[in-house]
């Protein structure tokens, strides 16, 4: 059961980050209306923006990568997982101070905040159900 819930969680957490991806490969005007979406005001494009929205948005997703592959081989990376389910929570910590010092509503905010906590609290609490693979004695 608790495996399940590892997997579930690390899974949730893949397409959470993962989404990311659409900040590569879409064009400016369409990335800027989904941010509008999420509560953005518009942003007139800026080539500094654009790259950096493109930087951010990959290296997202990248993460999003990692927790796919713990999700599909929890077994093979367990030693990696307490690590990810401590990144969700300092995210977390990010996303909370900085939402209430910014006075951001809340959509998105309480959303992104309390998945990283609920999904880093998840991970943590159940990394030990991915024992790591018993290394042979040579």
């Amino acid at each position: 059961m608790k495996l399940r819930l590892l997997r579930f969680a690390l899974f949730a957490s893949a397409i959470a980050w993962g989404v990311s991806i659409f900040g590569v490969v879409l064009p400016w005007e369409r990335a800027e209306a989904l941010l509008e979406g999420l509560g953005a005001r518009p942003v007139p494009h800026d080539p500094m923006l654009d790259y950096w929205l493109r930087m951010a948005s990959g290296a997202f997703a990248l993460v999003g990568a990692i927790y796919l592959l713990l999700a599909l081989q929890p077994r093979r990376f367990a030693s990696i997982i307490p690590a990810m389910g401590w990144l969700m929570l300092v995210e977390g910590v990010f996303l909370l101070v900085h939402g209430v010092r910014l006075g951001l509503p809340p959509y998105p905010f309480y959303f992104d905040t309390s998945f990283c906590f609920a999904a880093g609290g998840v991970i943590v609490g159940c990394a030990n159900a991915a024992p790591s693979p018993t290394k042979s004695k040579c």
